[in-house]
């Protein structure tokens, strides 16, 4: 029982990070490429579609959501970012818990991160595909449904452009995208007639396959092999890539922002309390729950600890500074949305696009669909970057198979094999899965790492007080203990049935971890005595 528990000492993982070679991560980013990373994984198409359904929580008070929602992760990003320059070795939070709660919690964490990493990465290539759809609309033209989304999401596609034709028809003066609206289509397309369902297959228009309709999200498959081929080339060109796209995204936002300000009526933010947050401080905290996942993706910066040129310097810089960017601008929309539309009028679906397009605004609204498509685009590149330097983390310690997922390429200086897996195995799961229930595990498992992370820099600081800390998180406990009731807090507002897929997902890891990796341990075979590659089962 004690080796569960065991920890990897500090001098073994400093000696990790000062490993070179060609078969060890090229460190080549600097301070702006890693800032740009955690950009790129916060800002996108989040903040161009919860801000509508936070609004219908928080009112106004929207602004404060994503102010306790930056918080949170604020109160993290600084125990991060002690973290990161203190052991600046690929794993995130897995490598930190490691080094303070000990194997069995390590094993938990990083399990908890490949669910989040790569839900996430799924979410975003089938979210990407939608906006792509989208985009190829605004040039008039028409992807066919059954290529364009998973069958059953494909087919509720269907349902619902006729539920909408039915809509228009019956209930012509209700608005399109208000509560009343929806809660109408609503049970429209859960109640479908025989007649809606035959006119539904005909919009479907899928081949038969063994007398079953078949359904691929083709864009959300292919922008998951290019991402990941980019990935595979090498850091450096991940870098520049992303960097491309972010100062796009940023400049797309800052557009939203300078003309959405024209149109704000300051009358819509209300006139107390109870006018600027109409469900109280519980409202303000649904909200920021729900637009939590707007945030996620920051903690993918310290995954490349590995690959900075000096991380115990430019680390911290890029955690604090791209959390920073991102809470000002997330802030700022929020203003300009609910300024610009009475929070009762929100449009759930897409409420900064509809917000401008009631304003005659149509151009402006193409330009968003836009932004959200490059926003997404270096979220996927960024979710699946965490995802491949955890499991490279978590094999080079012997807990997954060495040979293949911590195997780096002598030419381009990536874990190329394991890239290339996760990357596929996104494209098919968001090709062929309606993931949107699934999505919704990102978020409990990014806060409960956030947790974590708190609770391992308290930890740190009584095991190892006088260890020199390039960077240290101010005001411990004060911080870390803030991180833990802020994010437990919004744990807990997502409901148990998210609870309940995250147990469910750590029990599967708990038969991985029992079946194979308590033999191949680095850390108990060292703690033995034995040579790496001897199976231990005590």
């Amino acid at each position: 029982m004690s080796m569960l528990f065991a920890k990897k000492s500090m001098e073994v993982l400093l000696e990790e990070s000062r490993a070179e070679g060609a078969h060890t991560l090229e460190r080549c980013l600097g301070p702006f490429q890693l800032t740009a990373l955690g950009v790129g994984a916060v800002i996108g198409a989040g903040i161009f579609v919860m801000a509508g359904l936070g609004a219908h929580y928080a009112g106004p008070g929207l602004m404060l959501s994503f102010v306790l929602s930056g918080l949170g992760c604020g109160f993290a990003g600084l125990c991060y970012a002690e973290f990161a320059a203190l052991i600046p070795l690929a794993g995130s939070a897995y490598t930190y818990a490691y080094a303070t709660l000990g194997e069995l919690i390590a094993w938990i964490i990083g399990w908890d991160l490949t669910l989040e990493y790569a839900m996430g990465a799924s979410t975003v290539s089938s979210g990407w595909s939608n906006y792509f759809v989208e985009v190829l609309d605004i040039i008039h033209v028409k992807f066919p449904l059954w290529l364009a989304y998973d069958h059953w999401t494909a087919l509720g596609k269907a349902v619902e452009t006729v539920s909408r034709q039915v809509m228009a028809i019956n209930y012509p003066a209700m608005l399109p995208g208000s509560q009343l609206y929806l809660a109408q289509l609503e049970v429209l397309k859960m109640h479908p007639t025989a007649d809606m369902m035959a006119r539904a297959h005909q919009v479907l228009g899928a081949p038969v396959l063994f007398g079953h309709e078949i359904g691929f999200n083709l864009p959300a498959f292919l922008i998951a092999l290019i991402v990941t081929t980019v990935l595979a080339i090498g850091i450096k060109e991940s870098a520049k890539f992303n960097t491309g796209i972010v100062v796009a995204k940023v400049a797309i936002v800052l557009f939203v922002i300078f003309l959405g300000a024209k149109y704000v009526h300051p009358g819509n933010w209300g006139h107390d309390w109870h006018t600027f947050a109409p469900y109280g401080f519980s409202g303000i905290g649904a909200g920021a729950a729900y637009i939590f996942f707007a945030y996620i993706g920051f903690d993918a910066v310290s995954t490349t600890a590995q690959e900075a040129k000096n991380p115990q310097r430019d680390l911290p810089i890029g955690i604090i500074a791209s959390l920073a960017v991102c809470t000002v601008l997330y802030i700022a929309v929020a203003a300009v949305l609910t300024g610009m539309v009475p929070w009762q009028s929100v449009n759930i679906e897409a409420p900064i696009a509809r917000a401008f397009a009631d304003r005659n605004l149509g151009w402006a609204s193409d330009i968003i669909t836009l932004g959200a498509l490059a926003g997404l685009t270096s979220v996927m590149l960024v979710m699946l970057l965490g995802e491949t330097r955890v499991l490279y983390a978590m094999a080079s310690d012997g807990l997954l198979p060495k040979k293949f997922f911590a195997e780096v390429h002598p030419r381009f200086r990536t874990p190329f094999k394991n890239t290339f897996l996760v990357g596929t195995l996104a494209g098919v799961v968001g090709a062929l899965t309606p993931i949107d229930d699934i999505g919704k595990m990102v978020n409990i498992g990014t806060l409960l790492a956030f947790v974590i992370v708190c609770i391992a820099i308290m930890i740190l600081r009584r095991t190892e007080p006088d260890r020199p800390r390039p960077f240290r998180t101010p005001w411990v406990p004060l911080v870390p203990v803030l991180g833990i009731l802020f994010n437990g807090y919004m744990m807990i507002k997502l409901g148990w049935l998210n609870w309940a897929r995250l147990i469910i997902w750590l029990i599967i890891g708990l038969i991985v971890y029992f079946s194979y990796s308590v033999k191949h341990s680095r850390v108990r075979l060292r703690a033995k005595g034995l040579p790496e590659g001897v199976e231990t089962l005590h």
